[in-house]
């Protein structure tokens, strides 16, 4: 849902990097997850265009704010959740392994498939086949990959 970033102000709060497009998620009274612990949201606000907010408990700078995926809303049509790609195994149409997925990260263009062996994927349709969670599996077009 995002990350927890520079203080705001004396008060124990804190901007949001990378916050979730979804407000209800930091509304006041909303619980969330910093370090595995629950928290709740006390104060939600906007300065200079950045979302701001104080949780019941202190939250470290860095760390992820987060919800247990059995809270999560289904995910829409060809879109997924990180920690469900994260493990798929990858491989070129025509079956070369190309290894397992490490981390998604995020991009300006586009988001990008991180594999255990440092190279990346671009995660965009033209290098993206298909995805087959139940199966464990991303098939890729050839020529995409870069050694990281």
């Amino acid at each position: 849902m995002g990350r927890v970033g520079r203080p705001h102000g004396l008060g124990g709060a804190f901007v949001v990097e990378e916050a979730s497009d979804d407000p209800a998620r930091f509304a006041e009274g909303a619980r969330l997850y910093v370090g595995r612990e629950r928290a709740t949201v006390v104060e939600a606000k906007r300065a200079g265009g950045r979302l701001v907010v104080r949780l019941d408990r202190a939250a470290p700078r860095g760390a992820a704010l987060e919800l247990p995926a059995s809270e999560l809303p289904p995910a829409g049509e060809d879109e997924f959740y990180v920690h469900e790609l994260v493990g798929l195994t990858v491989a070129e149409e025509g079956g070369r392994l190309l290894g397992r997925v490490q981390d998604v990260i995020p991009g300006v263009a586009n988001d990008v498939l991180e594999l255990e062996d440092g190279s990346v994927l671009p995660l965009v349709e033209d290098c993206v086949r298909s995805v087959d969670l139940p199966n464990g599996r991303i098939v890729v077009a050839p020529g995409f990959v870069l050694q990281g």
